[in-house]
């Protein structure tokens, strides 16, 4: 075959290709085995910023910097020595501005003992990890606002459990613990207490005996039962006087000195309201199960009675419940 009609045959070539590529949008280049460009297509002489006329008969070093030179060299030899199409990956700063290419090598023939032809098709991959990347920062932007949302939610669902004077848990959620706790206990046969704790109104002064003082008196108390009590138990506001808590694992004996130390906390407290210094007491009744109560409203009935019986004491006090004696 004589050299025009091996140049006619590798523009026929090139054309073929780069019509197969310019339908995808990739860069295609035809190279003789000196690494001089015999074709390439619009889209690459685009890239190379040359025409195309200007561009066959070079090489990479008559367009590319020094370094990119030697990564394109070293992809071709290695191409060069493979029987099968080579896969690169290229990643290059060229002209200010960052660029990432996949890269398909293949040498051909173009007579059975002809010349060697390079064949490179280069692919943008920068649009592909561009939405990759924006794909990857939506779900975990998503994920981010799910995140706050179901903690919103948690937040909005538990600020309708708490009180807003005391910060503690209303009635219903503690009578849901309360449930739990005697399914609990009777299952592993152990103890624990609930206590009853109300306000001492005839330890206060008149000015100490408004609602808002009340308030602000309700959340010294809360402020001391979140303080003085562990995670697994429960404090709550248990309506517009009574505050309630529910003791985990602990016996009668040892709630007393717990809420003893509490009612010495509420003695000491001082709240201050315009200007003006309050001190208050508090009386508690303490029950346990199963030694004062065998059941959720026994329970609260022992409560109840050792309140009342705190308060006729005159009140700053802290009463146990009768034990139950089962007869023989």
């Amino acid at each position: 075959m004589g050299n025009d009609q091996r140049l006619e045959l590798q523009k026929s070539l090139g054309i073929v290709l780069s019509c197969m590529a310019a339908a995808r949008g990739e860069l295609l280049s035809l190279k003789d085995g000196s690494g001089r460009y015999l074709f390439v297509n619009e889209p690459m002489a685009a890239f190379m910023q040359r025409p195309e006329r200007d561009i066959v008969g070079q090489t990479d070093a008559d367009v590319f910097d020094p370094e990119l030179v030697r990564l394109l060299r070293s992809a071709e030899q290695t191409a060069l020595s493979q029987a099968q199409p080579l896969l690169s990956e290229h990643a290059f700063e060229w002209r200010g501005e960052r660029h990432e290419f996949s890269v398909h090598r293949a040498w051909l023939n173009d007579a059975p003992a002809g010349p060697r032809c390079l064949c490179s098709v280069w692919t943008d991959t920068q649009p592909e990890l561009r939405r990759a990347r924006q794909l990857r920062d939506a779900l975990l932007q998503l994920e981010v606002e799910q995140r706050a949302n179901h903690q919103l939610r948690r937040e909005l669902a538990d600020q309708t459990l708490r009180d807003q004077s005391s910060g503690l848990h209303t009635r219903g959620h503690f009578e849901e613990q309360l449930r739990r706790e005697l399914d609990l206990s009777t299952r592993e046969h152990r103890e624990f207490a609930v206590v009853f704790i109300e306000l001492d109104e005839i330890g206060l002064d008149a000015a100490a005996r408004s609602a808002l003082i009340h308030e602000s008196i309700f959340g010294a108390i809360g402020r001391l039962l979140r303080s003085g009590t562990r995670a697994m138990d429960a404090s709550c506001r248990w309506d517009a006087q009574r505050f309630s808590v529910l003791l985990s694992g602990v016996g009668l004996a040892t709630a007393h000195a717990r809420m003893e130390g509490l009612r010495r906390q509420c003695a000491t407290q001082i709240v201050a309201f315009d200007g003006v210094d309050h001190r208050f007491s508090v009386s508690m009744g303490v029950a346990s199960f199963p030694h004062t109560a065998d059941c959720g409203n026994s329970l609260l009935q022992s409560c109840e009675a050792a309140l009342g019986d705190a308060r006729r004491r005159g009140g700053n006090q802290v009463t146990l419940a009768s034990i139950r004696f089962n007869p023989s």
